[in-house]
């Protein structure tokens, strides 16, 4: 059985996979990143659950994993296979592509690896396999503990001039509003998104231990409270939405993320907030993402699977 090995690398969690050319996720684990330990343990947690992965494939189908992709968090030079900065695991430049091909060797010559984005590498896996299926443009948007994006175009995501395209989590929505990580004010990620959401019906609830998924189940049971903390991240997203529409007119926007698991809750009054907007615009179709917490694994699968194809007719 053909395979590659394909990391998800998150804050708190890692995923990781064997992944077969049609996409299909032979064999899944997790562990934890391990971030409380130090950026260098966070980075030998990573080869090992690679080098892991390609132990488990030779044990399982006899044969080596053609190639590796990995997604990670913060920015990145893809091009030159570099993880620049991330502000919660804390490495700068960090030749990562260069890492996992020594570390996953097979006889002194290193294992093609590709790396990307974590946001767009889920964006990619959506649009290859999941809710973009078939659209030409669309636009995925995780709401997570923060808000990104990712524009899909033609089949392949677009960076942007600096890799930095898609950061629809910073558009400033309420130049008033809270202060952002980013240094700006009122950032869309500051007022709509789950860790948002979390911190504003803490503070309504007058519970310090309620999170998002508490006030979307306080709104579908009436309270008040909860339908004002809602209704205002609501307007927010929509907010942020319009301005995505205007700028790249998607076919398609999809919602993954925590955020998006309350379903209806979330889609229904977010379908009449982006109506009660449009003026010139087309409205978008709006769907949840269809991967859920394994874009990120089957993104990086697949980018290596294209990696190997780009090498073949090279």
């Amino acid at each position: 059985m053909k395979h590659v090995i394909a990391l998800d690398v998150g804050g708190t969690g890692m995923k990781a996979a064997l992944v077969a050319q049609d996409g299909t996720l032979l064999h899944v684990e997790r562990r934890p990143t391990g971030r409380e330990q130090g950026t260098d343990a966070v980075v030998a947690g990573i080869l090992d659950f690679a080098a892991h992965l390609r132990d488990e494939g030779l044990r399982r189908y006899g044969t080596a994993a053609s190639a590796a992709g990995v997604a990670v968090p913060g920015t990145i030079d893809e091009e030159h296979g570099i993880a620049l900065f991330s502000a919660n695991l804390g490495w700068r430049d960090l030749p990562l592509r260069q890492l996992l091909g020594e570390r996953l060797s097979d006889h002194g010559e290193p294992l093609p690896v590709v790396l990307g984005h974590d946001v767009r590498t889920g964006a990619f896996a959506e649009g290859r396999i999941g809710a973009g299926r078939g659209a030409d443009r669309f636009f995925f948007v995780a709401l997570g503990t923060g808000i990104a994006g990712g524009y899909g175009i033609g089949g392949r995501i677009d960076a942007g001039a600096h890799g930095n395209a898609g950061e629809i989590g910073h558009i400033v929505i309420r130049p008033d509003g809270p202060p952002c990580g980013c240094g700006a004010r009122g950032c869309l990620e500051t007022l709509a998104s789950a860790a948002a959401v979390t911190r504003a019906w803490a503070a309504a609830s007058g519970d310090p231990e309620a999170d998002a998924a508490d006030c979307a189940r306080a709104v579908e049971a009436g309270d008040e409270r909860a339908q004002q903390v809602w209704a205002d991240a609501i307007a927010a997203l929509a907010d942020g939405l319009i301005v995505v529409q205007s700028l790249l007119d998607p076919r398609t926007v999809i919602l993954g993320g925590g955020l998006a698991e309350a379903g209806e809750t979330l889609f229904t009054p977010l379908r009449a907030a982006l109506q009660e907007r449009i003026t010139f615009q087309v409205p978008p179709t709006l769907v949840p993402a269809m991967l859920k917490d394994t874009a990120g694994c089957l993104g990086a699968g697949l980018l290596a699977w294209d990696l190997l194809s780009l090498e073949v007719t090279a």
